[in-house]
């Protein structure tokens, strides 16, 4: 067991304060930090003592991984652990299957695109499936809200504009109602696409708040409007589930669903993977055609997960995540049969002879024996294994 050194990863939705204040760094930073990693993902592995996990797991991958996992994923590290920090929404997106993901990478290395290429859609041949925690008050869009709640809200807006779309929704046939829908908004001219946005932005400007579901989603929208003015994802807003997280509570998502983190601080954990369809909301590339391709239009109810015993069980094979906050005295037993990473989020931790403030982790190899994670005080630990 040995720490490890997260890679810090800037993007521009990112928080200047929330990674910095959580670490006890001066905040706010010069620029904004996105996600800190914690992995062994080729484009950001972590390190210990300047030494890439990446190149550690290759060295040993039965030592590191368990014939398990090694047996399942070769020398791959399964999983990728992120503390994410978002100041703006991150961009409308979705994540492809296992197969669409096969097939996708093989396609572009056929085409003979970079895998750093600005428009490669697939930099590895895997899913995502992920896991966040929310450590403060997390905003997400995330899947598509059942149709019977959207016809709702469209009736509440009440704009002339808006209802020509009616057309196309039918509650008895809800995934091609949503399909139709999500697909003719995003492929409309820009022009025409603007002059519906106009409207419904009008129109939601002109309800009065309320303090009920339909007021946070207009909120939202007029808030992504003011940022991206006539992007899809103003549009898009219309049809997710709009979800207020507090501290502990978490959401999974699998293939295929569209979503948009909006703000707050998070623990993420995901399969090992850098796949994103992106579809706006954002100045990286977009492939339209593509992402419609890989959606998946089923209505999402539920993405709520809730701990059992604080594990996050979820359907992804590539990990766990068990969440625990000690008190002073108690012990908890860190027992494993593959890889994990520990993660301190607040106050102190001891594991072993190793004492983790927030913000840092350490690397427990599948041969290392169990160990107890201990606090002085209190302390608050998430552990991710494979």
């Amino acid at each position: 067991m040995q720490k490890l050194t997260g890679t810090l990863r800037s993007y521009p939705w990112g928080s200047r304060t929330l990674i910095p204040e959580l670490r006890g760094l001066p905040s706010p930073s010069t620029r904004p930090e996105a996600e800190l990693w914690f992995g062994a993902h080729p484009v950001g592995s972590s390190t210990i003592q300047d030494r890439a996990l990446t190149d550690i797991i290759a060295a040993d991958p039965v030592a590191a991984l368990g014939s398990r996992v090694y047996g399942q994923y070769g020398d791959n590290l399964p999983f990728l652990l992120k503390i994410l920090a978002a100041a703006e929404p991150l961009s409308l997106q979705a994540h492809p299957s296992a197969e669409q993901a096969r097939e996708g990478f093989e396609r572009e290395n056929r085409l003979g695109i970079p895998l750093n290429a600005g428009n490669r859609n697939y930099r590895d041949p895997r899913h995502k499936p992920e896991l966040v925690v929310a450590l403060t008050d997390f905003h997400a869009m995330v899947g598509f809200r059942p149709l019977d709640q959207t016809l709702e809200l469209f009736a509440v807006l009440a704009c002339p504009e808006l209802d020509r779309y009616l057309t196309i929704l039918d509650p008895a046939a809800e995934t091609d109602s949503l399909r139709g829908l999500f697909t003719t908004w995003i492929t409309i001219p820009s022009a025409a696409r603007r002059q519906l946005i106009d409207a419904v932005v009008a129109a939601a400007r002109n309800r009065p708040a309320c303090g009920d579901w339909i007021s946070g989603v207009l909120s939202t929208v007029l808030e992504l409007q003011e940022r991206y003015p006539g992007d899809i994802g103003v549009l898009g807003a219309l049809l997710l589930n709009h979800l207020q997280l507090s501290p502990g509570e978490a959401l999974y998502l699998d293939a295929g669903h569209l979503h948009a983190y909006v703000s707050g601080l998070g623990v993420e954990v995901m399969a090992n993977s850098d796949n994103v369809l992106r579809g706006g909301l954002t100045s990286k590339y977009v492939d339209v055609p593509e992402l419609v391709r890989i959606l998946d239009f089923t209505s999402l109810s539920d993405p709520v997960v809730t701990p059992v015993d604080g594990e996050y069980v979820v359907p992804a094979g590539e990990f766990r995540l068990l969440h625990s906050r000690l008190t002073a005295g108690e012990e908890l037993l860190v027992d494993h049969d593959g890889p994990s990473i520990a993660l301190c989020t607040s106050g102190t931790v001891t594991l072993g002879d190793l004492e983790l403030s927030p913000g840092e982790a350490v690397w427990i190899p599948a041969c290392d024996p169990a160990c107890a994670a201990t606090s002085a005080s209190t302390g608050e630990l998430f552990i991710a294994r494979a």
